[in-house]
């Protein structure tokens, strides 16, 4: 079965039933071990503007180019 096939189903349902239905399918992936590439209490740093002086004037000098 598609999802193509399964949403005009799906959208017949009671609200409480979405509900219910968002609640199982949100387990299954939480206990799916392959939906995610990251590992539990593994800290990953991610590249932030913090601390990157000059970035804001790069930003603002390409938005004035793009006027």
């Amino acid at each position: 079965m598609t999802l193509t096939e399964l949403l005009p189903a799906v959208r017949k349902l009671s609200i409480s039933e979405k509900i219910k239905l968002i609640r199982i399918l949100a387990e299954e992936l939480d206990t799916n071990k392959d939906i995610s590439p990251l590992e539990p209490f593994k800290t990953y740093d991610l590249p932030t503007p913090y601390n990157s002086f000059g970035a804001g004037e790069i930003l603002m000098q390409a938005l004035k180019q793009e006027d």
